[in-house]
């Protein structure tokens, strides 16, 4: 964590806003290039893994231990590094960025890149199911505060410069700028503010402008055309927004009860908790490779079809699972990324069903699955416009935007008439328990 900023003001006026804009495109450039090196670095320990556990198959059961014993080793390390250097960097990050711009904990510190770099890519690496953009969030975050603290800027400007470098982490996470923009707003300060929007634009189109020339210039997601929606098939959108509603809520519940199960295991250390996830996430990808570690291309499968739809429910159930015990290892990792997966299942699921109970509609369950990724997405984080864009963004489906404005706005609605918080808000509760701070407490004290 930080120390406290210095009290120096910056110049009123447009000098002050015209230097602003100026630090987000730096910021921009910082996360862009940390964020492109993250991805680059999990592509290839995926690529190594996978090489691995193909080796480890010629020492048959042998093998399956030397598997588990190496991703708990990678689990226990990550573990480490985070209880030794940085205890902030823990699980997603973004609930640790959003508590610091409302000034209710510590801003996130420079020293903290190396831990969530290194921590998360053990983590995910090794197999465990958590995304990348958590990581590349907090990363872009203390880029902003590092360099608002170097140009010697004041409070409201380091804050527009940290929630200005999340958003850029984010862009770089998922080669979506608009949507990273627009997270900013939405979630992290969840008001517009002429400042932030401004540095967060700037922040983002120069992330995506660096991490490009490193990365590949295309969507995430590969997605055949598909047609456009029919008025007679748009009520069952609808119907899947209700759908994604209550999973975001039974979701958001069994991560929660997890933490706490994980919690209550108090005598045990960190190191060993997380091994022992590791162990059993290690023992699945012996069996099963493709089901463990981020899921890109579990989620790449599914908007094409490539599963037979009867596999798909186990290999849902099997994710479910996965996703909310990775998180309990309390390594760096956030929770986007298994969401999309989950959520193009769900939707994909939900099409098939429709295609069989309405042959003549001509249903794309294709369509569905893209769909499912926004509602689910917004049911678990509330934060609809963000997830509409950022489904948009990835997989170049601007037909189904419609579907999933209906979508979106039923998976919005029913955990708020259920009362279900959104998860993040749940999470920084929790951080903000463990360290004893209130709502109300500052960080600039």
């Amino acid at each position: 964590m930080s120390e406290p900023l210095p009290e120096i003001e910056a110049a009123d006026g447009h000098g002050s806003l015209l230097m602003l804009a100026f630090l987000s495109l730096l910021v921009g450039v910082g996360a862009g290039l940390v964020g492109a090196a993250f991805r680059l670095a999990l592509e290839e320990a995926d690529r190594l893994r996978n090489a691995f556990i193909v080796w480890a198959h010629g020492w048959h059961w042998a093998g399956l231990v030397l598997v588990a014993a190496s991703v708990a080793a990678a689990a226990s390390m990550a573990s480490w590094l985070v209880r030794r250097f940085a205890p902030t960097a823990s699980g997603s990050g973004i609930p640790q960025v959003e508590a610091a711009l409302q000034e209710q904990v510590l801003r996130p510190s420079f020293h903290l890149i190396p831990i969530k770099f290194v921590g998360g890519l053990l983590a995910i690496g090794a197999g465990l199911a958590l995304g990348r953009e958590g990581p590349s969030v907090q990363m872009g975050a203390s880029i902003g505060e590092r360099l608002g603290r170097s140009f010697r800027r004041n409070w409201p400007d380091c804050r527009v410069l940290i929630a200005a470098g999340a958003g850029a982490g984010l862009s770089t996470a998922f080669n979506a700028p608009i949507a990273g923009a627009i997270f900013v707003l939405e979630e992290l300060v969840r008001r517009f503010e002429h400042r932030i929007a401004i540095a967060a634009l700037g922040a983002s189109a120069t992330a995506i402008a660096v991490s490009r020339m490193l990365l590949v210039d295309a969507p995430d997601f590969h997605v055949d055309v598909l047609n456009y929606v029919s008025g007679e098939t748009r009520p069952l959108y609808f119907a899947l927004g209700i759908v994604a509603g209550l999973f975001a809520m039974l979701y958001n519940r069994a991560l929660l009860a997890t933490l706490a199960a994980a919690d209550r295991l108090e005598r045990w250390p960190p190191e060993l908790k997380a091994a022992l996830i590791g162990a059993a996430v290690g023992m699945l990808a012996w069996f099963a490779p493709l089901l463990v570690g981020g899921g890109d291309v579990i989620t790449q499968r599914t908007l094409t079809g490539t599963d037979a739809l009867a596999v798909v429910p186990f290999i849902f159930l099997i994710r479910f699972g996965l996703g909310t015990v990775s998180y309990a290892a309390r390594t760096p990792g956030g929770l986007f990324a298994p969401l999309l997966v989950l959520g193009a299942q769900l939707g994909l699921m939900f099409g098939g069903l429709c295609r069989l109970a309405f042959p003549n509609l001509q249903i794309q369950p294709e369509g569905f699955a893209i769909v499912g990724m926004a509602a689910l997405f917004t049911g678990v984080v509330r934060a609809p416009i963000t997830g509409i864009v950022l489904v948009v963004e990835m997989t170049a489906s601007v037909r189904m935007l419609l579907p999933m404005l209906g979508a979106c706005f039923m998976a919005m609605l029913v955990p708020t008439l259920l009362n279900g918080a959104p998860i993040y808000e749940s999470l920084r509760a929790g951080i903000l328990r463990q360290a004893g701070a209130s709502p109300s407490s500052s960080n600039s004290s």
